[in-house]
């Protein structure tokens, strides 16, 4: 179990960029057990209220990127009540999920190695998934007769589509990272010792953009997958209006232009 003399979560950041590295090589990245809820909202809401950052790196440290729950603290939980469950999951990893899902800067999920049942719905939680060679992925709840309690039936199909989803659902297989490719749940695979270059240079790339645009971009994506298309007219009617009289607006059609790169690094 982590301790608060060490850290779940490592916050490190470059620029406009954070990186997160899960750092836990223990427990494989496990999820539950420990801290990593507490410290995932901690940090979420940090980088939501720095404007500063414009994008999120999400990796693990270690040969695993999660394992997801801790098997051996499930031993611990034979014990607890039906409501004592259903609170835990509410408190812990589900208050992980949403606070990943709900960061509001573009999120890249470096996927370096196994991702396992909520390490899996982790990567799913984020906007852009870039694998190593030696990443695999299993949504592998039902091996240990299980369901996906952090999100995964809402997250997984709306990435892999939902014959996809049921497939790894009901089987709980694993996936390498070129099945993973195949089949869109990662955009990208790249040799191990690349990752993490692949991934900031991503980032970087990104983070070259306005930071707000890049914000109001990322909710009307969010609100996208659940609203109805008129619904989401009016609100990027609303977020084009506030984006027209935006400086970083004025700036890029200035340079545009005036011939020249935009300079967006005080916006």
């Amino acid at each position: 179990m982590n301790t608060p003399s060490k850290p779940f979560l490592l916050y490190e950041q470059s620029g406009s960029v954070v990186t997160l590295t899960m750092n836990s090589i223990e427990t494989r990245n496990a999820l539950t057990g420990g801290n990593a809820p507490d410290e995932f909202a901690e940090a979420c809401a940090r980088i939501n209220a720095d404007h500063s950052v414009r994008v999120v790196i999400l990796t693990g440290a270690g040969p695993a990127f999660s394992s997801g729950g801790n098997l051996k603290h499930m031993q611990e939980m034979f014990d607890y009540s039906p409501a004592e469950l259903r609170e835990w999951y509410r408190t812990g990893v589900q208050r992980l999920a949403l606070a990943v899902y709900g960061l509001e800067v573009p999120v890249i999920a470096a996927v370096n190695g196994p991702s396992i049942g909520a390490g899996c719905d982790l990567t799913t939680m984020c906007d852009i998934r870039i694998a190593s060679e030696n990443a695999t992925f299993a949504e592998s709840f039902v091996k240990v007769g299980l369901i996906p309690g952090d999100g995964g039936a809402w997250l997984l199909p709306r990435v892999v589509g939902r014959s996809k989803a049921a497939e790894m659902s009901f089987t709980g297989d694993t996936l390498t990272a070129m099945e993973a490719l195949a089949c869109g749940l990662v955009s990208k695979v790249v040799p191990a010792d690349k990752l993490m270059d692949e991934a900031r240079a991503l980032a970087e790339r990104i983070a070259a953009n306005p930071g707000g645009a890049l914000r109001m971009s990322k909710k009307l994506l969010r609100e996208g997958e659940h609203a109805r298309l008129d619904s989401l007219l009016e609100m990027s009617a609303g977020l084009q209006a506030i984006a027209h009289k935006t400086p970083y607006h004025v700036e890029a059609i200035n340079a545009f232009n005036e011939k020249r790169k935009p300079d967006f690094s005080k916006f």
